[in-house]
């Protein structure tokens, strides 16, 4: 039994998660200098309001809100009629005004849930807290071996949503699964990139144990800025452990905010929450309530696209399987695509998720949006010609490689190709070849052995050039071996 496993053999863990979305605006939530990733140029993203500078006064982007309430109706929640903006005080030098603007006690949101499969393989709603919209910090450059830190503050201002779950996760897996599927629902409003790896969406994950079996929660352990699914199940796993042996030893396991090093996988004390934090937060005087007018609500919820859950269902129900339309739906230029690859050829949703999942997703494993520059009525049309016999697998894979790395037309390849090779006599002889260049394994299939039958279909197929009938290759093999 592993660490694990015996942790959980006796510890039941108690997660929620706060998910930081960033908005897919074109300027920052309260200032119109640009959003932007990776600028070449540390503070030339920024106007004096990003620096804090007096005098200068938030103006809330319409965009970001829209955005917020488009995820809102989207999750269940409640869209509040009227929230509030409040300043949330700290120091860290990454936030020049010394204070966040962020929502408290009046959110745009509250309540929502979001279905997931649970680990014992049923549906179960994780409900919602809340979303709310906050201004993100900018960002510290610690440079290795200088007395001094450097502040870009590109990041400044850049409009969030965060999303907040109430603590009903209860596993590693549960978690990821949860992160994904929100993933997927903002991804397809437009309302988040979904680029983890930038940052664009990260998750705080809050982390206690309890005996099995007894109700109240333990000491609450927080994990900042967690930016993967698999840096999220190792962080829960490994601080599963952790927390168990200090209860188990007879030690408490302090309320503290934790770093999840993904090199070592395991996490590190950032600083201490045995006392809450005053952020003295207080309305913002300088932004007044929001109010959302009842007709934008009313236009959010009736303009709501297909959200990831119908839409694999529509695929499985066609004939795509499970894992693969999970896959597709993830990636928003990988599901659009799809949808017209499988308008090209609506029969055909198997061979296409197949050709799609097994060579293409394959290919593009570091960047699948780069799927786009690939024709989707092309994969259709390589997929009818399968189905028709009038190519092989082996051809059909050569052909779309082709068209992927030199940008080939299918037309023209097909006309110096040809069909798939039908033709018996042709393919006894070529059979007889690979028969008389075998003859120790003839004599194994001859013996029984009808394994050895699939390495000359093999071997058939690869003389061809991939253009044999491999049914009437099978066939023709199993003939001449009798």
């Amino acid at each position: 039994m592993s660490p694990l496993e015996d942790a959980l053999a006796r510890w039941e863990p108690v997660i929620g998660l706060e998910v930081h979305a960033q908005l897919e605006t074109d300027s920052k939530i309260f200032s119109e200098a640009p959003v932007g990733f990776d600028v070449d140029h540390p503070n030339t993203h920024v106007v004096a309001y990003c620096l804090g500078l007096p005098g200068t006064l938030p103006v809330l982007n319409r965009r970001a809100v829209e955005l917020a309430v488009r995820a809102g109706v989207a999750l269940g929640c409640t869209v509040a009629e009227k929230s509030v903006f409040s300043r949330k005080h700290y120091f860290y030098p990454d936030l020049p005004k010394g204070y966040q603007i962020s929502q408290y006690d009046q959110p745009v949101c509250l309540g929502g849930g979001l279905e997931i499969t649970g680990d014992d393989g049923t549906a179960r709603t994780i409900h919602l807290t809340r979303i709310h919209l906050e201004e993100d910090a900018g960002k510290n450059l610690h440079v290795e071996g200088a007395p001094y830190t450097l502040v870009d503050y590109n990041r400044a201002g850049v409009p969030l949503a965060e999303i907040v779950s109430e603590p009903e996760l209860r596993s590693a897996g549960e978690s990821a699964r949860y992160l994904r599927a929100l993933r997927a629902i903002l991804v397809a409003l437009d309302v988040c990139d979904g680029n983890m790896e930038q940052g664009s969406l990260r998750a705080d994950v809050n982390i206690s144990l309890r005996k099995r079996g007894t109700t109240p929660f333990g000491a609450r352990v927080e994990i900042k800025n967690v930016n993967s699914f698999r840096f999220v199940e190792q962080a829960i796993e490994h601080e599963i452990v952790r927390q168990a042996r200090l209860l188990e030893g007879g030690e408490r396991v302090p309320q503290e905010t934790r770093l999840f090093d993904s090199t070592k996988k395991v996490t590190r004390s950032m600083r201490s929450k045995e006392e809450a934090p005053d952020y003295r937060y207080f309305p913002d005087p300088d932004l007044p309530p929001l109010v959302i007018p009842k007709e934008w609500i009313s236009s959010a919820r009736s303009l709501l696209p297909e959200l990831p859950a119908a839409m694999i269902a529509r695929w499985i129900a066609a004939g795509v399987p499970d894992e693969s339309a999970r896959t597709f739906a993830e990636e928003r230029e990988v599901a659009r695509w799809f949808e017209l690859a499988l308008a090209a050829h609506p029969s055909g949703a198997a061979g296409i998720a197949h050709l799609v999942k097994g060579e293409i997703l394959r290919e593009l494993k570091d960047d699948p949006a780069a799927i786009t520059k690939l024709s989707p009525e092309t994969v259709a049309e390589l997929v009818r010609l399968k189905e028709k016999d009038a190519i092989s697998s082996t051809q059909q894979k050569k052909l779309l490689g082709e068209i992927w790395k030199n940008g080939a037309r299918l037309e023209d390849l097909m006309a110096a190709e040809g069909g798939q090779v039908d033709d018996r006599g042709a393919l006894e002889a070529l059979v007889d070849q690979v028969v008389a260049a075998h003859p120790s394994e003839a004599a194994s299939a001859r013996a029984g052995k009808t394994q050895v039958i699939g390495f000359f279909v093999g071997k058939v197929m690869k003389s061809s050039g991939g253009k044999a009938k491999p049914t009437l290759v099978k066939q023709i093999v199993e003939e001449k071996l009798k």
